[in-house]
């Protein structure tokens, strides 16, 4: 599998960068993994949007899906120009039946519900979830091909169920939207001690800090982290490409 983050802030797009949106390939498959403000934009340097083969959500935050309906848009255009490609798929979950609803859009996008209680096939991809503690429904993701593991926290605070879920995994995708002097429990999201102790107690190989705060040095989150994971650690960077 190979992992390219496409956008990393968290809660709005830096000046010129983009939130959440993860790009996975493996087998000539595209997997994009939220779809934030800014993403589209990004996500042309990479592939155009008619290569996307599908789209999963972890929840209906804008920063996680605002580029929803300009990347239907521009597979609407393409079509117009002429090219050919099949309806995209795009997978979320149905406790927000509005949001899930905007997901179909003509014959270019189809909303499918995941069940969080199930593995689903997506591609090459065997995905299954767990429910954050944030506030509105949203899905963390561990993501399986060729006997390699991506985990992604989506939006949330710490919990012990994040262990076993992410238990050796290659890549832990994790949100770290606050600094270790911060409780950002209320908000639903983890520090860099969170994040580092899910690292070190699900014992995996490697973290990548996502989903990042605007203020502040954010190299700060790398030692913070360390204090509690003594693996590779790395902050998410525009384009940073990632070979699981």
């Amino acid at each position: 599998m190979k992992l390219t983050i496409i956008g990393y802030w968290g809660g709005y797009p830096k000046k010129n960068g983009a939130s959440s949106g993860y790009l996975l390939e493996h087998n000539g498959f595209n997997l994009l993994i939220d779809c934030g403000s800014g993403v589209l934009s990004k996500l042309q340097n990479i592939i155009e949007p008619e290569e996307l083969d599908a789209v999963i959500l972890s929840h209906y935050h804008p920063d996680h899906i605002a580029d929803i309906g300009v990347l239907q848009h521009a597979r609407l255009i393409q079509g117009f120009l002429d090219k050919s490609f099949p309806t995209l798929p795009l997978y979320g979950h149905s406790f927000d039946q509005a949001e899930f609803t905007k997901l179909t859009y003509k014959d270019i996008t189809k909303g499918i519900n995941y069940d969080p209680n199930s593995v689903l096939s997506v591609g090459p991809f065997q995905v299954s979830f767990l429910k954050t503690n944030h506030p509105v429904p949203c899905y963390a993701m561990r993501i399986e091909a060729n006997g390699k593991t991506l985990v992604y926290t989506g939006d949330s605070s710490y919990k012990e169920e994040f262990i076993e879920f992410g238990k050796g995994a290659d890549i832990l995708l994790c949100e770290c939207n606050f600094y270790q002097h911060q409780d950002g429990k209320s908000a639903g999201h983890m520090n860099s001690i969170d994040a580092g102790r899910f690292a070190e107690k699900a014992g995996v190989k490697q973290l990548i800090l996502t989903h990042l705060p605007h203020y502040g040095k954010p190299t700060k989150l790398i030692s913070e982290a360390s204090t509690e994971y003594t693996g590779i650690i790395k902050l998410a960077d525009e384009f940073q490409t990632i070979l699981v």
